[in-house]
């Protein structure tokens, strides 16, 4: 069975483990944490990078950093995870959703502003795939009316948008680093922090609360309960078997996109005769082949060629239910506007096997068998 994902190793994460162990510091904030977040600071030019357990923390301290409070409003994409809502709904705000591009699966940027009231408190976008939302024409909304903006890029380290690093361009950017992702920690991610003013709270936020950060830099002599907060530190281990990655990272990347360019190439001509979409890359956007997707005509024939898929040995899934059509989605968001897309795209896309270790071998046999499904 070809498995949808297998995280990435690259045979040297042992050793990076066995030195954090033997530098007697496996909790938060030791050496190769430190390590990975300048790697994190040069890749993007970010003013600040601090490692976090997971690119769900990271957006809990990116809403709490906005100053989210109870009866704010935020907008946001419905065909997202559930940690880009949960992140705000925490704080007491209610999700506002809006509907999404069928092109990219990413907000709809002409359909943000319609949806701002004087309760409008940030706007959360998601760039699915690691391809890049429309962030000029987003960011000219937030900055006319005066909102926050958090870039959900927990699919999109090492993309960029006409040349921006994804994650760097709104106020605070989350990446992930879940086995699922490019580079992994098995649980973690990242808060990017854009403007100074901001890494002084965002430290004193990660550390409990306390300014432990200055005490460790020597700037004050104890470090003291300043203001709320929460532990959101990672173990310099984890940290440890991420930076073995980053040590990899080109290398890496570089094998994704040619897997992602090898999947579109002999997936073309089924585009081409009608039979199924593929992913758009708008100008200007740089992806890391993090994820390949295909559109079916419907929810029936994708659910027909997973079958088959499955039956072939190859194990292709489906993504996100629509956060608005939950439970929680009704209970503590709203949908403005009209669902046009958001439903009826996200039962068409299935996303392929994608992953580090993937071969050219397998990668064609998969392509082959969804033609094979097709009739080519």
């Amino acid at each position: 069975m070809i498995r949808f994902n297998v995280p990435p190793y690259t045979g040297k994460e042992m050793e990076n483990i066995r030195k954090a162990v033997e530098n007697m510091h496996i909790c938060g904030d030791g050496e190769f944490t430190r390590k990975c977040s300048e790697y994190l600071e040069k890749i993007t030019g970010t003013k600040k990078s601090l490692l976090t357990t997971s690119c769900t923390h990271a957006l809990e301290m990116a809403a709490l950093l906005c100053h989210v409070k109870e009866g704010d409003e935020v907008i946001l994409p419905s065909y997202t995870f559930v940690s880009t809502a949960d992140a705000f709904v925490l704080r007491g705000a209610k999700a506002v959703f809006v509907d999404i591009r069928p092109d990219t699966m990413n907000i709809d940027e002409t359909l943000i502003e319609d949806a701002i009231t004087e309760k409008t408190k940030a706007i959360a976008v998601v760039h699915y795939a690691g391809i890049a939302c429309e962030m000029d024409k987003i960011m000219e909304i937030a900055n006319r009316h005066h909102l926050m903006v958090v870039e959900d890029a927990a699919q999109a380290i090492m993309c960029t948008y006409h040349g921006k690093p994804l994650g760097t361009i709104g106020d605070f950017g989350c990446f992930s680093f879940h086995e699922t992702k490019n580079f992994s920690m098995g649980e973690g991610g990242a808060l990017l922090i854009r403007d100074e003013e901001y890494i002084e709270e965002a430290e004193i936020l990660r550390e409990k609360g306390t300014d432990r950060s200055r005490f460790f830099r020597g700037q004050v002599d104890k470090y003291r309960w300043q203001n709320y907060g929460s532990s959101y530190l990672p173990s310099d281990m984890n940290a440890a078997y991420l930076y073995t990655q980053f040590e990899m990272a080109e290398e890496i990347n570089k094998t994704r996109v040619a897997r992602w360019n090898q999947y579109y190439e002999a997936l073309l001509p089924l585009q081409e005769a009608g039979r199924i979409e593929l992913p758009t890359v708008p100008e200007g956007c740089v992806h890391n082949g993090h994820m390949f997707y295909i559109k079916t005509k419907d929810l029936e024939e994708r659910t027909r060629l997973i079958q088959f898929l499955k039956e072939n040995d190859i194990l292709a899934v489906f993504h996100y239910v629509p956060l608005h059509s939950a439970p929680a989605g009704v209970k503590f968001g709203r949908f403005h506007g009209e669902d046009r897309y958001t439903t009826r795209e996200s039962e068409r896309l299935l996303r392929l096997p994608m992953f580090y270790q993937l071969t050219q071998e397998q990668t064609a046999y998969i392509a082959g068998k969804v033609k094979e499904f097709y009739g080519y």
